[in-house]
């Protein structure tokens, strides 16, 4: 027997583990699970090569609780220590400049990142035990050792008569811990951080039916057998070749990642690279719709199979934190802060290279199957325009396959969509107008109009299409952006031949004081222009900057961006000096009924753009009922 001091530079290591790092407690499971794994993957190394002469059979690893107890132990049948090695790797904890430790973590939360940074991942067991111990047999002839430590330096090892090779942690559970001497809790931790180790993993006994013998009867049960209740998949499809993998395949991996989706997934993506770094793992896109704030946090990141976290910012950019999945790289540290990640240079790689990885498989899809690809269009625009948004090497990539989709339901690339308007859209500038709706039933009468003119409108209505059409218009040389409601596109199109007024100036400033002093809303800019007689009297824009404006501040733009507060509303009140109702309220000589075809019209313009509302709407029909008498 020998007895010693575990060799640390400071004595309240053991303190100091439980202080800075009990709010992450729960990972002592994935870092003891984690070191089994190791051991039974040295193992099969050193056989493989000739070095280990022992069977390497099929290993696992072996979680069980004795609550009575109040024991957890996990068992493998790895590479195992002897005694010389326990003394090596246990007592002397590497764990050198504990003064620098105290002082940076000294106010140091979750995110500090201790156990990766020092080096104390068998040690997170005294994060929840008042004693742990250690029953191991090395691979080789040497003697087992039995070590054994009640969480402060002092330690014994012993010999032990322990016959079979590996090791067994014993953890004596302390008593503000208890909760993991319940299998709920033991199971759910084993499925969140190591549902997919590559070692079998066994955590009890499950019962399973079998077939009923030949000859037996309907009505006799079918018979059952205890087995080992493996609770991971040791082979998951990431870790598998894409030419290895059918589309069942992914699709099945997909369910087992979230058994509670049901809608299956529009299409995966495949991640594998081993240089300049290694990567592996399989993106989904769901259904996304218009919901850009849909829950992200959904792709889960693993370090060679154990599970890392699922906030994954920082790693994979940002507007793909939509979609699901599953990334690994043996170039994360298992335990990171997110200041960390961010500065981290192999991690910008990693995001760059998964942001190319994407585009590329869209691009593929656009090539391959235009029509499916248009079809699943609105359920991946969003990702795809806040790639464009944020990411400017994306944005590149994305014109070849960003689709702008017109209010008749056909989709245009921008080149197909330049080729279309190019000589029928422009303004007085020679720069190209692109009209585009972000609602048809509450714009159909703009829309409408625009379509007759001959014009091509767009359906953009994400919720962040006024963020990607500034971010369009300061990319793409020579266009401007307008809403089909916007100020009037009459402005702003070129057109062959110009219409002609039929008021003077004079009668055209009459009644332009006539309507402003009868709406008396000084929101409205009253606006007569020459249109054609046929086109509605009044019509209600809005300045499309005032707009975009407001809308950016709607989808968290506007305030931060420009520093402009809530923006007041602003229209424009468009008279059409052609209309014969414009002529009849020039010469109308009664001022209450002049007042009162201004009311009318006025509010049937509002109405239309569904701005009239409470005593103004009562208003409106308590008049119309009157005017109908």
């Amino acid at each position: 027997m020998s007895t010693g001091k575990i060799n640390v530079s400071v004595e309240n290591i053991f303190p100091l583990i439980k202080k800075f790092l009990y709010s992450d407690h729960e990972i002592f499971l994935r870092e003891l699970i984690s070191n089994a794994t190791d051991a039974t993957l040295k193992l099969k190394h050193l056989t493989s090569i000739g070095e280990s002469k022992v069977d390497y059979g099929n290993p696992q690893i072996e979680v069980k609780i004795d609550k009575e107890g109040k024991k957890l132990h996990i068992i493998d049948q790895g590479l195992g220590m002897s005694a010389d090695e326990v003394e090596k790797y246990i007592n002397q904890v590497a764990f050198s400049g504990a003064e620098e430790f105290l002082n940076k973590y000294e106010d140091a939360g979750k995110d500090a990142g201790i156990i990766g940074h020092f080096g104390l991942g068998f040690y997170s067991a005294f994060m929840v035990a008042e004693k742990v111990e250690i029953i191991t047999k090395s691979h080789t002839d040497a003697p087992a050792a039995h070590w054994s430590c009640d969480g402060s330096p002092e330690f014994t090892l012993v010999e032990s008569d322990k016959t079979n090779r590996g090791s067994e942690i014993i953890l004596h559970i302390a008593e503000d811990s208890v909760e993991f001497l319940e299998e709920g809790r033991i199971r759910e931790l084993l499925t969140k951080y190591n549902k997919f180790m590559p070692v079998p993993i066994k955590f009890g006994t499950k019962t399973e039916t079998l077939e009923k013998p030949e000859g037996a009867k309907e009505e006799d049960p079918a018979p059952t057998q205890e087995v080992d209740d493996i609770i991971n998949n040791p082979n998951p499809a990431w870790t598998k070749q894409p030419t290895d993998l059918e589309e069942e395949d992914y699709k099945n991996f997909y369910r087992e990642l979230y058994p509670m989706q049901f809608e299956e997934p529009l299409f995966n993506i495949h991640l594998n690279v081993d240089y300049p770094f290694n990567l592996t793992g399989i993106l989904y896109f769901p259904k996304l719709g218009q919901d850009i704030n849909m829950q992200k946090d959904r792709i889960q990141l693993y370090q060679n199979q154990v599970f890392v976290t699922d906030n994954v910012e920082g790693i994979v950019p940002e507007f793909l934190t939509m979609l699901r999945g599953v990334i690994d790289s043996p170039d994360i540290p298992l335990n990171v802060s997110r200041s960390y990640l961010q500065a981290d240079g192999a991690v910008k790689k990693i995001s760059g290279y998964i942001t190319r990885k994407v585009a590329d498989k869209l691009k593929s899809l656009f090539n391959n199957d235009r029509e499916d690809f248009e079809k699943k269009w609105n359920d991946i625009k969003v990702v795809i325009e806040y790639g464009m948004l944020s990411e400017d090497k994306f944005f590149e990539k994305a014109d070849k396959f960003a689709l702008y989709p017109t209010v008749d339901d056909t989709y245009l690339t921008w080149e197909e969509l330049d080729a279309k308007i190019k000589d029928t859209q422009t303004d007085k500038d020679d720069k190209l107008v692109v009209l585009y709706a972000s609602d048809k039933d509450a714009q159909h009468a703009y829309i409408q109009s625009a379509k007759a003119k001959g014009y091509e409108v767009l359906l953009l209505d994400s919720p962040i299409v006024s963020h990607l059409i500034q971010k369009l218009e300061t990319s793409k040389e020579n266009v401007t952006f307008v809403r089909v409601d916007g100020d009037h596109i009459d402005n702003l199109i070129k057109k062959d031949e110009e219409q002609i007024s039929k008021l003077s100036d004079e009668e055209k400033e009459t009644v332009k004081t006539s309507i402003t002093d009868a709406i008396a809303d000084t929101s409205y800019t009253v606006q007569l222009e020459a249109m054609d007689s046929a086109a509605a009297p009044f019509i209600i824009t809005q300045p499309e900057f005032m707009r975009r404006m407001k809308e950016m501040q709607q989808t968290g733009g506007g305030g931060g961006m420009f520093g402009m507060g809530n923006m007041p509303e602003m229209y424009n009140l468009v008279v059409n000096a052609n209309h014969e109702l414009v002529s009849e309220i020039l010469n109308t000589k009664t001022t209450k009924k002049k007042e009162r075809l201004i009311r009318q019209s006025f509010d049937l313009a509002k109405l239309s753009q569904n701005l009239l509302k409470g005593e103004e709407l009562t208003n409106f029909i308590n008049r119309s009922y009157e005017m109908i008498k």
